[in-house]
């Protein structure tokens, strides 16, 4: 009879641990890729079909425990359209809920899926425990940190607008959020970038995330500077970026901080300042909170293309993923 322990080893499946992979941060993306990504994402923006279907056979899982409309049905849709196979998970459909680890989930999952894209609850050390214990590429695809995928397709929007982005002016006006943490890793790679963060006190980038940005900027000759107040903000901006005040699955400790935030409302006389900025918001937003209805629906709102471009810009980050960029 045959010693089944000769075989543990194969019978075991792939290692508990290897090295993570995926996209986890774009401070970890260095600015040729970067750009690479994003000059690809504009290309798929212009003509969708631009590619040979390399997912074809592969089986990406699209993992959401928080909510989403643009982010989820453009990685989703991503995959079918590169040829791939989308399973999809809500909140509430993974042993996770009832106790079971972030490395025996990964594990599971990596024996099965071919890259996972997942927005979770939890921070972005759980989804590199993902990437190390399953074996598998992971797409973060928002955590409590960042969103790298929406820094994607913001760059891809404003290249399509500007062409060449180098010395852009960027304004962002609002919480420091994951969605300005990515803005700022981002445009820290782009050669005399000017990007200044206009927060209230007290809601300000993770300093951490700010000094890594200014870090990785001096290579570049980027400038990353943040600001407590708009009478500040520079005289000179070709773009005003905001987003909505309260972030998704966050709540804020202080329950008066709107009055924190109103100053940082971004209306019709705050874009006249600028006017020859055009105006970006990733989504959703709330008119009258940190923007007017006037501005968002605007002739120089972006908007709408930003939430068009997660569609490509979602393509562009898979074939990263799998190793099908093209170069």
């Amino acid at each position: 009879m045959r010693d089944p322990a000769a075989d543990l080893p194969a019978l075991l499946g792939a290692p508990a641990l290897a090295p993570e992979r995926g996209l986890f941060t774009l401070a970890e993306v260095a600015p040729e890729r970067l750009h690479r990504l994003v000059a690809r994402s504009v290309r798929l923006f212009r003509d969708r079909g631009a590619h040979d279907r390399p997912l074809r056979d592969r089986v990406v899982g699209v993992l959401f425990t928080r909510t989403s409309t643009r982010t989820r049905t453009a990685f989703q849709s991503a995959t079918v359209r590169l040829g791939g196979t989308p399973v999809a998970y809500g909140p509430g459909d993974l042993q996770l809920n009832t106790g079971e680890s972030v490395a025996d989930t990964g594990r599971v999952l990596g024996a099965m899926l071919d890259l996972l894209v997942a927005r979770t609850a939890g921070p972005l050390a759980e989804l590199r425990e993902l990437s190390r214990a399953g074996g598998l590429p992971v797409v973060n695809a928002m955590a409590a940190e960042e969103h790298p995928t929406q820094g994607v397709c913001d760059l891809a929007v404003l290249s399509l607008a500007f062409g060449d982005l180098s010395g852009i002016r960027l304004l962002y006006v609002g919480e420091g959020n994951n969605t300005a943490t990515a803005l700022a890793h981002g445009l820290a790679a782009v050669s005399g970038a000017e990007v200044t963060f206009a927060t209230p006190p007290g809601y300000g980038l993770p300093a951490g995330a700010l000094a890594t940005a200014r870090a990785n900027a001096k290579a570049t000759g980027a400038r990353i500077e943040e600001i407590h107040a708009l009478a500040d903000a520079p005289a000179e901006a070709d773009v005003v970026y905001t987003t909505r005040w309260q972030t998704t699955g966050t709540s804020k400790p202080d329950p008066s901080w709107r009055e924190a935030f109103r100053p940082f409302h971004v209306d019709g006389p705050l874009l006249a300042r600028w006017p020859r900025a055009l105006f970006l918001h990733d989504l959703p937003a709330h008119r009258g909170d940190e923007v007017a209805g006037e501005v968002l629906d605007g002739p120089r709102s972006l908007a709408w293309t930003q939430a068009a471009m997660k569609l490509p810009s979602a393509m562009a980050v898979l074939e990263q993923a799998t190793g099908s960029l093209p170069g």
